[in-house]
Order: C-alpha cells, then structure tokens, then sequence
C-alpha cells in the first residue's frame, strides 16, 4: 500500500482517523495507531510483519539491558549485537544476492543466487532500531520501558516505508502524551496534499517521460533525449521522495507526532557539499552521527571518513554496482570540495557554483538510473555525443513541446516558491485583517483543486510507483 493509492486514501486513512480520534486517551490512540500500521505494513506480504516484530521485541529488550548496564562493559555489548544483528538482517535480505554472484563471478562458482523479496521499509527501520540503542548507550534518549511505546515508534505507517528515519529522542515525549491541535492537524492536511500533487502530479509525469527517452535496450535518440531523460528522471525522484515526505510529515502532524523535515530545495544548492545538507537530512545525519564522528569526523582523517561514508550511503541505496559507483562518486566530489574547490567558488560569482552542482549532479542521477552498466555507458556517451550522434530530434522536441507547461512548474517548484507565496500571502492578511478569510479561500481552493487532479490521475494512470520503496 502506498500514500497514492485511492485505498488508501479513500478507505484506510478516513477509517484510521475515525478510530483514532474515537479513541479519548493516548493509550487508546496508540493501540489504534500500532494495529493500522502492522495493517499497513502487512498489504502485499504480511510474512514480513514478523521480521519487524522481531527487530522490535530484540532491540526493546537490547535497549533495557543497555539502560540496566549502563557505563559497563556490558552495554558496549549490546550496541554492538544490535549494529550487528540488525545489519545482518539488511545484509541477508539485500545484499546476499550481490555478494553471491560477485563471489561466482570473481571465482567461476556456480552457487546459488538467493533470491529475496526485499521486505518494504527495512532500510529504514533497522537504522532508527541502531539510533535508538546507540542514543540510549550515549545518553542521549530515555529508555522506552514499555514495549507497546517501542513498537509504535518503529511500526508508525506515515513514515515507515520510506522515511523520514526518525530518531526516538524526537518523538518519544509524543508516544507517551500529545494533543492534536485543529491549526496543526489543517496544516497536515495541507501538507498531505501538496505531497500527493508533487507525487502524483509531478513525479509520475516526469517518471514516464524519463522511462520513454532512457531506453537504452535500443540505440540512443539523441545528445537532447540522453540529457532530457535524466533531466527528467531528476526531477521524478526529487518530486516523488520528497512528496512521499511530505505526506508523512502532514500525517504525522494530523496526529500529533512532528517529524522532522527532509528535504530543503536541495536544487538551489551552490556546491554538492550544499546539496547533501538539503536532500535526505535523515539520512546525511544518520551517517554523520553514527558512522561520520565515530570515525574521527574533521579530527583525523577527515578525507577516509568522506570515503568510507559515502561507499556505505551508495551501498544503502540498493544491491547493485551502479549504486555504489554512485556513492563513490560523490564521495570523490566532496572530497574535492573539502580539499579546494569550496575555497574556489567563495571567490566566483554564486551562479557558477550553482550551474556547477546541477550538472554535477544530473550526471551523479545518471549513474543512479541504469542498475544495468552497459545501459549506464551508453547514456553516458549519448549525453556527451557519442559515435557522433544528433543533438536532437523530432520525438524528444515534440515531448519538450507538449509537456511545456508541467516542465516549468516543476523547475519554478524546485526553489521555495509555493512558500514565499504562502507566507506572503499570510502576512498580507494578517497586516489587512479582512482580506484573511479571502486569502484562506484561495489557499483552499488551490489544494482542493490539486487533489481533485491528483485523484483524477490516480483513477486513470496505473503508473503510481514510490522510487524509495525498492531502497
């Protein structure tokens, strides 16, 4: 089940705001809360229900023993089982396929290749289970005494399959008690929407045109359908991943919990170092608090720890090679910068460093695309003109042509326009006192509008992906 699913929109969601609001006290909500999700989580394959029920109860139990031990030898035991046992579990599931035939490759062995079906969102749990132990050993979070509370932290549908990784510490006052406040609770809502219209309205739109002009399986196009393709494909997945967040963000506050936001216009970025600040926050500052600093961070071998990170962030993304060469690759790119490059571009006019990161970066979504590396240099000759081929032609020109208008909201929406406009409009109407209600009409009917035509979309297109499920 995904966010941008009539079902789900129809039927789950109005059902599960009924029985939790139905319910009077925290305790209740939480029951409400914990079945909904287990519920959700089990659409489509509720065998894995029990994996999530097992990381639950272990690190529960690893994090009261850490809490009971605490400054002993002991709870450095724990930390560790936990590191070891939950990136076991991600390792088996996602990466024992890629092992295993890397192994037959380099050695001529035929063993066989497990196949898994990768359970959704164990990217994500498992690395919120090893932030909750590690915070509870540092000090940093109060140990959950309660399993239920524990459960619910782990299991919460709005952020479960695809972020954003929230740490306990963020939410734990909330599981224990919170009030839903009607200003915060419109403001999710609005929030939901306007993540659906970037879902459903944007990123799928782009996802088809980048699947239609980055075909590789057949000769490139064009120089023009090579760029315009992964142009595309960098919008889909900026629209699509931080669509899919704000939908979780505004569910989250309809009842209560504030999660923390995860993307900050990344594209407007002047530099990668920049970009990776703003694109995936719960991810960079995963990797930043427990692998980063604990490697020594800007102390000592600053450069190595770069490295090391970002193979393991590319390795996160997905159990293919292309992946990997991804991490590396940015990996390479913001060590540059640390090294000179950053020095540099405080000396240029700022335009430079932004054109700078977006062709830095509409190549790095290239690599990321194509799990196929044949694929993946064919495109790359193609955007550089490869075998000498046309810069443009009629196919690609006439998809510019017809989806014109949806290109350029979608480039003009890559910078914190919606935003301004809001906040301009809000103090418009507080400093005009009667132009508040006409002001709340136009804002109303602007998100009614965008899930009038996403709905519409959804009832016609079968194209609904979410990029980051597969992560």
């Amino acid at each position: 089940m995904v966010f941008s699913d009539i079902f789900f929109l129809f039927i789950f969601l109005p059902l599960f705001l009924i029985c939790y609001f139905a319910a009077s006290k925290t305790t209740a909500k939480n029951i409400v809360l914990v079945a909904f999700s287990l519920f959700f989580y089990s659409w489509g394959e509720p065998v894995w229900v029990c994996l999530l029920l097992f990381s639950s109860v272990f690190d529960f139990l690893n994090g009261r023993f850490i809490d009971k031990h605490k400054g002993e030898k002991k709870a450095v035991l724990g930390v560790i089982l936990s590191c070891v046992v939950n990136l076991a579990i991600l390792g088996v599931f996602k990466y024992s396929g890629m092992i295993v035939s890397a192994i037959n490759s380099i050695g001529g062995l035929s063993i066989p290749v497990p196949d898994f079906h990768l359970p959704i969102g164990i990217s994500f749990y498992t690395f919120q289970s090893i932030t909750y132990v590690v915070d509870v050993y540092r000090g940093n979070a109060r140990v959950q005494k309660h399993y239920s509370g524990y459960l619910l932290y782990l299991s919460m549908f709005f952020q479960l399959v695809a972020g954003p990784i929230v740490r306990y510490s963020s939410v734990a006052r909330e599981i224990e008690n919170r009030d839903v406040k009607i200003s915060e609770f419109h403001q999710g809502i609005n929030r939901l929407i306007f993540g659906l219209g970037k879902k459903v309205l944007i990123a799928n739109s782009m996802g088809m045109l980048a699947g239609e002009l980055l075909d590789f399986g057949k000769a490139p196009a064009s120089v023009l359908a090579a760029w315009a393709g992964v142009i595309f494909y960098s919008l889909q997945i900026y629209y699509d991943f931080s669509g899919y967040s704000d939908m979780a963000i505004g569910l989250g506050m309809m009842c209560g919990f504030h999660f923390p936001e995860n993307f900050n216009y990344p594209y407007i970025s002047a530099s990668v170092t920049e970009f990776w600040r703003r694109w995936h926050i719960s991810l960079g500052t995963f990797f930043r608090d427990y692998v980063y600093i604990p490697l020594g961070g800007n102390r000592k071998h600053q450069l190595l720890n770069i490295a090391v990170v970002w193979f393991c962030t590319g390795l996160w993304h997905g159990a293919s090679w292309n992946f990997v060469i991804w991490g590396v690759y940015f990996g390479i790119l913001l060590v540059i910068e640390k090294t000179f490059l950053l020095k540099l571009f405080e000396k240029l006019p700022k335009f430079i460093g932004h054109i700078y990161l977006l062709i830095a970066v509409i190549f790095g979504w290239a690599i990321f695309y194509f799990t196929d590396l044949t694929q993946l240099s064919a495109c790359v000759g193609a955007m550089f003109g490869g075998g000498g081929l046309a810069l443009t032609d009629i196919l690609t020109v006439s998809k510019l042509q017809n989806n014109l208008w949806l290109i350029i909201i979608a480039l003009v929406l890559c910078a914190p326009v919606y935003g301004y406009v809001s906040k301009v409009g809000e103090r418009f109407s507080m400093q005009s006192g009667g132009n508040f209600i006409f002001v709340s009409i136009i804002k109303t009917v602007f998100l009614a509008l965008v899930m009038f035509l996403s709905v519409i979309s959804l009832v016609g297109d079968t194209y609904n992906p979410f990029l980051y499920f597969r992560f």
